[in-house]
């Protein structure tokens, strides 16, 4: 069976995921995780644990981590300071307290209809009326041609069947590590504007998630995006971190903060297999 043929027998079955979880902290081999609280080092010098990958290989995490040196749009110096320690327990407060600032369209985060339709904006379509269930659910990840936008020619070849609803594309800004580098790069791979319209016209695709910091291509910016959220029931996740994983079908959660008239909002998105 191909993992297309698996996909649609997926969405056609009840799938019930039960994940146990013992500790807010990822466990770490041969140590004690109830105790360890995911550190390593001993008490009296802790290394925190950072991971890419939970679960003994079943839960990755696509999305970006947050440093002053990720691009930025069209900025040549990368995000730049966006964390604060106002209050610090070293300078007497009695907890440390971050502040932090930086644009909603920053790292893995998506677009809500308002980002490039004034209406929309001034009506409130904001993050906090997208669909977590659209956000939520089985997800195709898949390779894209890699010399070449995606125009409605490649849309074509993908052969994306009838009822999958969410599609992850991965393209060559994953193998040239955009996303790693400060400097933004307006030759990203994205989406032309006659292969938004294929997508819309020939596919159930509801989740269209990328691996840079737009879903369209710098050429055709503004009229794919208006392509994708005119009917304001696609939702578009950007800046995914998609190295190391392999294409197939995996169970997505994107979860975005609720940041009322918000056009854009950070989102920590995770695949489970």
């Amino acid at each position: 069976m191909t993992p297309l043929h698996l996909f649609l027998l997926l969405l056609s079955s009840a799938a019930v995921i039960s994940v146990a979880v013992t500790t807010a902290y990822p466990s770490i081999p041969g140590t004690d995780s109830t105790t360890d609280c995911g550190l390593s080092g001993g008490d009296e010098n802790p290394v925190p644990i950072r991971r890419e990958v939970y679960g003994n290989g079943k839960i990755f995490d696509i999305s970006h981590r947050y440093t002053v040196d990720m691009p930025s749009w069209e900025s040549k110096d990368g995000v730049g300071q966006f964390l604060w320690l106002p209050k610090s327990m070293k300078n007497g407060s009695l907890a440390n307290n971050s502040e932090m600032k930086l644009p909603t369209h920053t790292g893995t985060h998506l677009d809500a209809p308002g980002h490039v339709i004034d209406r929309y904006f001034d009506a409130g379509f904001d993050v906090d009326t997208l669909d977590l269930e659209v956000l939520n659910g089985p997800a195709l990840l898949i390779d894209v041609p890699r010399d070449k936008n995606i125009t409605a020619e490649v849309m074509e070849s993908l052969k994306i069947p009838k009822g999958v609803r969410r599609v992850l594309f991965r393209t060559l800004n994953t193998d040239r590590r955009l996303m790693f580098k400060k400097e933004f790069d307006t030759s990203y791979v994205g989406f032309m504007k006659d292969g938004a319209e294929w997508l819309v016209k020939h596919t159930d695709v509801k989740l269209i998630g990328i691996d840079y910091l737009s879903v369209a291509a710098f050429d055709d910016l503004i009229p794919s995006h208006i392509v994708f959220l005119e009917g304001r029931d696609i939702i578009l996740v950007e800046g995914l971190k998609l190295d190391d994983v392999q294409p197939g079908i995996y169970s997505v959660h994107c979860l975005p903060l609720r940041l009322l008239g918000a056009e854009g909002s950070p989102t920590r998105c995770i695949l489970i297999k």
